[in-house]
């Protein structure tokens, strides 16, 4: 090969490698996007679904203060909160942050999944269970609630992602959604025979039955610990804030909710920390 030719061999390559990388970039921008949009989703998601006799689709968009009608240019995620400073644009009652912080998070957490899962029907998946777990924390935070016309048919979808997915088997995901639910619904009857009252909800039993269902068994163990330790840290700092009352109830689906994202994200760090641990190479 001449060095002409080898000149041409390395312009062509280089050629393909901005070609792919701008088009990593535009795909990384529309999954960023397409996120927010979803999270705009998720914010009447987040307000309705908990009323009763309440419709997700009707009535349109609308100030809750006015009722005026928003216009599609008063709905564009992150950018209309941000051009309209956070107050309506017809009442100027201030827009509640939630609604850019929810924007936010999922456009964040679609653009994680395209760069951990690519463009796959894995990645499809995933951002499902990304957006059920995001609606469930902000539900659970409010309301102290996890519906189950969330956590019940992510069950089922969890499971039926088994069957298409080659990063989850459809024997690892129903172990994880029978243990994940019977495992939390052994703890909170120890609890109930101990302390004679509720401790844990129906409702977080099924969410892990979903974690377990769309991540497998092997991410329960984690997900309990993870899930309990941080919620101890919140329940103690609370506890102290708040002196010595001991009945404040803190809802536990946010913590079990953002222990399934970690280990989502994250499992090979986890999985590699743990075998150093039980090789004894790693100490705390």
């Amino acid at each position: 090969m001449s060095w002409v030719d080898e000149l041409s061999f390395i312009g062509n390559q280089l050629c393909y490698w901005w070609f792919f990388m701008e088009l990593n970039m535009l795909v990384s921008i529309f999954a960023f996007i397409f996120g927010a949009v979803i999270g705009s989703f998720l914010n009447v998601v987040i307000l309705r679904l908990p009323s009763d006799n309440s419709s997700i689709a009707h009535p349109a968009s609308h100030c809750p203060q006015c009722s005026t009608t928003l216009r599609w240019f008063d709905n564009i995620p992150l950018l209309s909160y941000a051009f309209l400073l956070g107050r309506c644009r017809y009442c100027k009652a201030s827009i509640l942050l939630q609604y850019p912080i929810v924007e936010l998070l999922m456009a964040l957490l679609s653009l994680a999944v395209y760069i951990r899962f690519d463009l796959t029907i894995t990645a499809a998946g995933y951002l499902l269970f990304c957006a059920a777990l995001l609606a469930i924390i902000w539900i659970d935070i409010y309301h102290q609630i996890i519906p189950d016309t969330i956590s019940l048919p992510g069950i089922v979808l969890g499971f039926c992602f088994s069957l298409i997915t080659p990063v989850l088997t459809w024997q690892d995901s129903l172990i994880g959604l029978v243990a994940g639910g019977g495992s939390l619904y052994l703890i909170a009857l120890f609890y109930l025979l101990a302390r004679k009252q509720d401790g844990m909800g129906g409702g977080d039993i099924k969410l892990l039955g979903m974690i377990g269902a769309f991540l497998g068994w092997q991410s329960l163990l984690f997900v309990v610990f993870f899930s309990s330790l941080t919620g101890a840290i919140v329940g103690i700092v609370c506890i102290i804030r708040q002196g010595s009352d001991t009945a404040t109830r803190i809802p536990f689906g946010p913590f079990l909710s953002m222990a399934a994202l970690v280990f989502l994200f994250f499992q090979e760090q986890i999985f590699y920390f743990f075998r150093l641990y039980m090789e004894g190479r790693l100490t705390f």
